[in-house]
Formats: structure tokens, C-alpha cells, sequence
């Protein structure tokens, strides 16, 4: 794996997010029976983050939780033999609540379809709603999401790599090269 450049430094993640909190905001009238739902890993400090932006703007606390859907994904066997789960946290009731899922790559749709699939299991919201940091493209699923920080066409011989603070110490989006 070799690095081919950085695609996004922290304060163009930052206004991508910003603009994806104002977005969440507009297309659901404000904040009312909105939660946030980050996949793990790195979908959970988006979630905190645009949260936060969510607060400064509307004054209002967005309920905020984390989704686990290791055990929900398809591809479970050609991952690991032993899988590590690092927990859901859905601290409130999602039924007849507008969910924002939080990700921070979208690539074959296949991580979005086993969130939704986990989801169905915790209730049922009134809507299911999804924003990414980046759209790679490459669908193998009829999945799309409603919020985007930046469109960045890839090939399968591409890796997007999405840094945050709290795990990786920086905030940046960095693309390496597989071959």
C-alpha cells in the first residue's frame, strides 16, 4: 500500500461537516424526533461532531448513539474468524424517530444495508436518512445517502482512509494506492 495523496485536511472536514449538519437541519424542518446513529468506528465521532454543529446552530441537544453491525454483515467469514465487536449504544427508542446513520466512507452499500438490517431489529424508525463523509462510488447495492462531505470516485485498487481525532490522533481523508 503506497499513499497517493490527501484528499481532505481537517479544515475541509470540518466545513464539510458543517455543511452536512446545516443540511440535516433543512431537510428535517430542525431538530424534532432527529437522531444521530454513528457505525462504528469511525462513523461514531461524526456522529459527536455533527451533533455539536447541530447544537450551535438550533440550541437543542440531538439524541446521539453508536451501532455495532459486525454481526450483521455479510462478508462476516471473509473478515475474521473472530470478530471484534465494539458494542451499540442506542441510549433511546428509534421507533417513529428520523435517523441519520453516520459513516464515513460509502463504497459498496454492503456496511449500509447490515446498519439498516441492525436497526430493524432496535425498532422502527419513521425515517432512515444517511450521511457520509465520502461517496467513493462503486455500489454494488441500490444504496445512496442523503448527506455528503465530498464525492470522490475510486477504483477497487484504491483505499480511502478517514482519520479522526479520536482514533487516529488527526482529522484528514488520505487515498493509497493498493497496487
Amino acid at each position: 500500500m503506497r499513499f497517493k495523496a490527501s484528499i481532505m485536511s481537517e479544515d475541509e472536514m470540518r466545513r464539510a461537516l458543517i455543511r452536512m449538519g446545516h443540511e440535516i437541519i433543512e431537510r428535517n424542518r430542525g431538530v424534532n424526533n432527529l437522531v444521530l446513529v454513528g457505525i462504528q468506528r469511525r462513523g461514531v465521532p461524526l456522529a459527536a461532531e455533527i451533533k455539536s454543529i447541530i447544537a450551535d446552530v438550533e440550541k437543542a441537544e440531538v439524541p446521539t448513539g453508536s451501532l455495532d453491525i459486525t454481526l450483521y454483515r455479510d462478508d462476516l467469514s471473509l473478515i475474521s474468524e473472530h470478530p471484534q465487536i465494539k458494542g451499540t449504544d442506542l441510549p433511546f427508542s428509534i421507533t417513529g424517530t428520523n435517523v441519520v446513520l453516520v459513516d464515513d466512507v460509502l463504497f459498496t452499500g454492503r456496511t449500509i444495508r447490515a446498519a439498516m438490517e441492525a436497526l430493524s431489529e432496535m425498532g422502527r424508525p419513521k425515517t432512515v436518512q444517511l450521511a457520509v463523509l465520502i461517496d467513493r462510488g462503486g455500489r454494488e447495492l441500490p444504496i445512496g445517502a442523503n448527506y455528503v462531505g465530498k464525492v470522490l470516485p475510486t477504483s477497487h485498487s484504491e483505499l480511502v482512509s478517514v482519520n479522526v481525532k479520536d482514533i487516529d490522533g488527526k482529522n484528514c481523508v488520505d487515498i493509497y494506492s493498493l497496487d
